[in-house]
């Protein structure tokens, strides 16, 4: 099975922070998607941000974060503001 640490933007302490929220694999991170994985991270440890899940978002479509397009992080941003202060996913 390939390492996490194999995608871009996830080095070691992101890996254990995923593994720790039952994501183990590139795969089961591309098939739960940045959002889902995300919102996870952050119900185990409130203090991941935007930066987090540009990284998870740019590591399923193989980029770096950076390179995500202006759109995807708008969308991503509006996900991540929904979240704060909420105890449940956003809708």
């Amino acid at each position: 099975m390939p390492d996490l640490t194999t995608m871009r933007n996830i080095g070691p302490e992101m890996a254990r922070k995923l593994a720790a929220v039952g994501v183990r694999s590139p795969g089961e991170l591309a098939e739960a998607g940045a959002k889902d994985v995300f919102f996870r991270l952050k119900t185990l440890y409130p203090n991941v941000c935007l930066v987090h899940l540009y990284a998870l978002e740019g590591a399923v479509r193989g980029v770096d974060f950076n390179a995500l397009p202006r759109e995807v992080k708008a969308d991503l941003k509006e996900f991540s503001d929904a979240l704060k202060g909420k105890g449940g996913p956003a809708v």
